[in-house]
C-alpha cells in the first residue's frame, strides 16, 4: 500500500453533495471513509482509496477516488446485487456522479416496471417516473 491517494478537496465534496441534493430533492448525508481496492487488476496490491459513500431509497452509493482526478463508482442493494456504469474510471467527478446517478434511478425504474408486471399492472399505468437527473 505504496501509494498515497490524495483526499476529496472541498470542491469535489461540493460537487456531490450538488448533484445528490439535485437527485433526490433534499440535502442527504454523504459520508467520507476509505476503501482498500485493487487499482491493478495484475497484482494482488490493495490501495486505500478516499470514499464517498451516502444511501437513499435503498441503495447504497460508493465513488472513490483511485488518483488525482480519478474516480470510479458503483450502487449495490447488497453484497449480491452490486452495479457499476459500464466504464472502469471517469477523470470527471461531476460525470462519474452524474452518470452513477441516472444508472441507479434507470435501474430502479426498470425494477419498478418488473415488478409491476408481475403483478399483472402494465408499465405504462405505473405513476413513478423518478426524479429528472439534471
Amino acid at each position: 500500500m505504496g501509494v498515497q491517494i490524495p483526499d476529496f478537496t472541498e470542491p469535489e465534496r461540493e460537487i456531490a453533495r450538488m448533484l445528490v441534493e439535485r437527485r433526490y430533492g433534499k440535502p442527504v448525508e454523504i459520508a467520507e471513509a476509505d476503501s482498500e481496492l485493487r487499482l491493478d487488476p495484475g497484482s494482488d496490491d490493495m490501495t486505500l482509496c478516499p470514499t464517498l459513500y451516502w444511501h437513499e431509497r435503498g441503495a447504497h452509493f460508493v465513488v472513490f477516488k483511485v488518483g488525482h482526478e480519478r474516480f470510479r463508482c458503483q450502487f449495490f442493494y447488497s453484497d449480491a446485487d452490486q452495479y457499476g456504469t459500464g466504464r472502469e474510471e471517469y477523470a470527471d467527478l461531476s460525470l462519474c456522479m452524474r452518470t452513477l446517478l441516472q444508472v441507479q434511478s434507470d435501474h430502479e425504474r426498470a425494477s419498478a416496471a418488473e415488478s409491476a408486471r408481475a403483478t399483472g399492472i402494465e408499465p405504462d399505468d405505473i405513476d413513478y417516473h423518478g426524479p429528472s437527473m439534471l
